[in-house]
C-alpha cells in the first residue's frame, strides 16, 4: 500500500478490524444486521451466486467478479456496488495465509435509499448511456466514505452502541454513494418511474417465478413496459436478457437444492422449471464446468 495516499489510514485499520473479527476462513455474519465480513487464505476458484444489492470494500487482497463476459476487478483502492440482483461469478485473486484477502460487505435496502433521496434532496441525474445504467459498478474510495465505514466497524468491538449508532452510520454510508461521481445509478434504481426502477422490479418478479415459462409480455404488464423496452432496458442494467437471467437463477436453484436437499439432478431440473433433462446437464455444465452429479460429488468433497 502506498503510505503517500490519505486512504492509507482507514483502510489499514478496517484491515486490522476484519481480521480480529475474522479469524477463520469463511463469510462472517455480525451483530450488524446487514454487515458482513469475509476472509480467505488463498485463492478461490470462480464461484457462481446471486449477488444482492450491496456495498463491497476490499481492504486487503483482490477479487474479480465476473457479469457474463464483463470482468470488474477490484482490490483496496476502489469498492464495488451492486444496485439489483445479479447472477455473477466470483473469485478471489489475491490472499495468502500472511495476507489473507479480507472484505466488508454492507447489504443495500433500495427503499432507504428512495426515502434518503427524498429526505435530503439530493439529485437524482438520468445515465448518460447503457454503460451508465449498469447494475454493477466500481468507483474510487473517498475518505469520506471510508471515515464513515470505518465508525460502523468499529462499533464491532463496542456492541451495546450498535442499536443507536449504526443505523447513523449507514446512512451516512448510503448518502456518501449517493453523492458521489458515481451515485445517480444508484438513485436510478431506487426512483420510481425511471427504467431502471422499473428492471429492478422485473428482477424481483422474475426471482419469485423463474420456474414458470418465461412470457415477456407478462412480465411488460407487470412493470408498465413494452415487450421491447424491457428487453432493451433489462440488457443495459444486467448484460443479459430475460431469459438469460432466468437460466441463471434456474440452475443455480437447481444446485443449491442438490447440495443442500440432498436431491438427484433429474428431481432438481424439474422442480427448477426445466423440461428436458439433457438441457439442463448441458446447460448446468456449461455454467458450473462439470455435469450436475460430478459438480455435487465434488462439491461435497470440498464441504
Amino acid at each position: 500500500m502506498d503510505r503517500a495516499n490519505p486512504a492509507f489510514g482507514p483502510i489499514a485499520e478496517l484491515a486490522a478490524l476484519v481480521d480480529r473479527f475474522t479469524r477463520v476462513d469463511g463469510t462472517h455474519a455480525t451483530p450488524i444486521e446487514r454487515l458482513l465480513l469475509v476472509r480467505r487464505s488463498e485463492p478461490s476458484e470462480p464461484l457462481p451466486g446471486l449477488h444482492q444489492p450491496a456495498l463491497c470494500i476490499i481492504v486487503q487482497g483482490a477479487k474479480q467478479v465476473l457479469l457474463r463476459d464483463e470482468v470488474y476487478r477490484y482490490d483496496a483502492s476502489c469498492h464495488l456496488v451492486v444496485s439489483v440482483d445479479l447472477p455473477v461469478m466470483g473469485q478471489v485473486i489475491e490472499a495468502t495465509a500472511e495476507a489473507p484477502y479480507l472484505c466488508l460487505r454492507l447489504d443495500i435496502d433500495p427503499g432507504e435509499i428512495a426515502s434518503l433521496i427524498l429526505q435530503t434532496g439530493v439529485p437524482v441525474a438520468k445515465p448518460a448511456g447503457t454503460d451508465e445504467v449498469r447494475g454493477l459498478f466500481l468507483a474510487r474510495s473517498t475518505p469520506a466514505l471510508l471515515d464513515a465505514t470505518l465508525r460502523l466497524v468499529r462499533l464491532l468491538a463496542t456492541p451495546e452502541d450498535i442499536g443507536a449508532l449504526a443505523p447513523l452510520a449507514e446512512r451516512e454510508i448510503l448518502y456518501r454513494l449517493l453523492r458521489s461521481e458515481q451515485g445517480p445509478r444508484l438513485a436510478q434504481i431506487a426512483t420510481a418511474g425511471t427504467h431502471s426502477h422499473r428492471i429492478a422490479h422485473a428482477i424481483g418478479w422474475l426471482k419469485q417465478h423463474f420456474a414458470r415459462p418465461l412470457r415477456i409480455e407478462e412480465i411488460a404488464r407487470e412493470v408498465h413496459m413494452s415487450a421491447s423496452s424491457l428487453h432493451h432496458h433489462f440488457r443495459a442494467v444486467t448484460s443479459m436478457s430475460p431469459l438469460q437471467f432466468q437460466k441463471q437463477l434456474r440452475l443455480q436453484e437447481a444446485r443449491r437444492l442438490m447440495l443442500s436437499e440432498m436431491l438427484d439432478a433429474a428431481t432438481a431440473c424439474h422442480r427448477v422449471g426445466y423440461e428436458s433433462p439433457s438441457q439442463f446437464s448441458r446447460e448446468y455444465a456449461r455454467l458450473f464446468g462439470a455435469p450436475p452429479g460430478r459438480d455435487r460429488q465434488r462439491l461435497r468433497e470440498l464441504a
